[in-house]
């Protein structure tokens, strides 16, 4: 069993953008979602897929199982998808010894701005960059699965300043 254990922010501007190690484009459907977990299929670069499952009320810490899969079962299943695919683009941000994943969303939600840093320990404090912004962690409206079930675009653009659009 994999633990995930990750903060969430929001992005105040673009100075990441100096600091991209690599990116990726990607395509997220959930297939099943409850409360406490969720079942995902992601689709990077339309090249390879992978199937997560994660377990867990948390948003901070949870249980997480990860399999590559066959293409195109990914996209049979995306197609059978609850609720609205998210489309991004996930940029791998270096900084002080941390990968951070910035996620630059188009589609609905074109124009949100969220990263990502995944830590060893719940009690770990990575060096927090200067583009970042508000820590959403707890806050289930940037939940991708939340996000994908329910149409927030509009609560959670309206907010944007115009640097982070």
């Amino acid at each position: 069993m994999g633990q995930e254990i990750e903060r969430k922010y929001l992005v105040k501007n673009d100075a990441w953008r100096n600091e991209v190690a690599s990116s990726s484009r990607l395509l997220q459907a959930y297939i099943a979602v409850a409360a406490d977990r969720s079942v995902r299929v992601r689709i990077m670069d339309d090249e390879k897929a992978k199937l997560t499952i994660k377990i867990g009320s948390e948003l901070f810490s949870r249980s997480e199982f990860e399999y590559e899969i066959p293409l195109a079962d990914a996209k049979d299943m995306a197609a059978g998808a609850t609720g609205i695919v998210l489309d991004k683009t996930r940029f791998n941000v270096e900084h002080q010894g941390y990968t951070w994943e910035v996620d630059v969303y188009e589609g609905v939600y074109n124009g949100l701005v969220v990263a990502e840093v995944e830590l060893q320990s719940e009690t770990e404090r990575p060096p927090i960059p200067d583009w970042i912004g508000d820590d959403v962690t707890g806050d289930r409206r940037y939940s991708n699965a939340v996000m994908a079930n329910q149409d927030l675009s509009r609560e959670l653009l309206d907010g944007l300043s115009p640097e982070t659009r």
